[in-house]
């Protein structure tokens, strides 16, 4: 397999450095592994952490920036970051405010972010916690207990982000999250197996012809695999997946993601019988997000994210955000 690497024990801090290099706003150690915005901390504003494994960008590195997160901690290739990450990053953009993590639900970003919070805590920071968990495929897997954070995460990180850069205290802005996440869910398809630096090969078996159904980030297994199928079939059985749990009464926010390998010709394309199929069940689209955002290395295929909105929440969806991955109305 072939990659644009030099050896995978530096795939991390090689990409940290030239992030560095391409976001001269953003403040990164390489060393610690903590991304962070550069004006942080922010007097009176509430700092939003969010990490996790790398192999995912441009989630969360990403969306470090005004309007959205105020640091990122990057794990080693689909590895939870430790928390003494998230302690740095928590202390770094603390105003008084407080501190909200943002947490994928995986046992081990679990875990380490609550001990994290114990650890900042001690150390007089605030701490406040939000778990993303709206994957519909599947209740436990290989990662989890319960159902795996995925493309919600991106809504929770710009919502409740808007609502701290408006200056709104740590109490409303976990809220907003809490909310964000009770109403967003998701379902990914995987065309191709994903594969690792270490490993430099397909991490799963994945038949050329056959695509899975309700796959995880990191390549997790899902419902079922089936004969590769048209697009049109898959929004359909994704859609009817993600509605079939959500049954919004409001419009929505939808994500139409890449995992990485997949172009946007093809994204493009998806969208629009995802568009379709949501028409079809009477659901109102609000706004549309298409592109690779929550990534899996390079494997192709898709997600669609679906977040119910009220007045209040697409207020804050449309609110200026300037991130490396995200930009509008600055």
């Amino acid at each position: 397999m072939k990659m644009l690497i030099n050896v995978p024990e530096t795939v991390v801090a090689d990409a940290l450095r030239g992030m560095a290099s391409a976001h001269p706003g953003l403040s990164i150690d390489v060393d610690n592994r903590v991304v962070v915005r550069g004006d942080a901390p922010v007097a009176g504003k509430v700092g939003l952490v969010s990490g996790g494994g790398s192999g995912h960008e441009p989630l969360h590195g990403g969306f470090v920036g005004p309007g959205m997160l105020s640091a990122a901690c990057p794990g080693e290739v689909f590895t939870s970051p430790v928390p003494d990450q998230m302690v740095r990053a928590a202390a770094a953009v603390d105003s008084g405010a407080g501190v909200l993590f943002i947490v994928k639900n995986y046992t081990g970003d679990v875990l380490n972010f609550d001990m994290a919070a114990e650890l900042a805590e001690d150390e007089g920071v605030q701490i406040a916690k939000v778990l993303v968990n709206d994957d519909v495929a599947v209740t436990d897997s290989l990662y989890t207990a319960g159902r795996r954070g995925t493309g919600a995460t991106l809504f929770v990180e710009k919502l409740a982000g808007a609502a701290a850069e408006e200056g709104q205290p740590l109490e409303r802005v976990e809220a907003i999250g809490r909310r964000v996440n009770e109403n967003a869910r998701s379902f990914g398809v995987a065309l191709t197996a994903v594969s690792t630096p270490a490993k430099g090969s397909p991490t799963f078996d994945l038949p050329e012809g056959e695509l899975e159904l309700g796959i995880g980030i990191h390549g997790e297994p899902g419902r079922e695999r089936r004969a590769m199928m048209t697009s049109h079939e898959i929004a359909d059985f994704a859609v009817n997946a993600v509605l079939e749990d959500l049954r919004p009464s409001d419009p929505v926010i939808a994500l139409v993601n890449g995992m990485g390998g997949t172009p946007l010709l093809e994204l493009y394309g998806f969208n629009a019988e995802v568009q379709r199929m949501l028409g079809e069940r009477g659901v109102v689209v609000a706004r549309t997000l298409v592109g690779n955002y929550v990534t899996s290395l390079d494997m192709a295929g898709c997600s669609v994210t679906l977040c119910q909105v009220d007045e209040e929440l697409l207020r804050l969806w449309d609110a200026p955000v300037e991130t490396a991955a995200l930009r509008w109305g600055r």
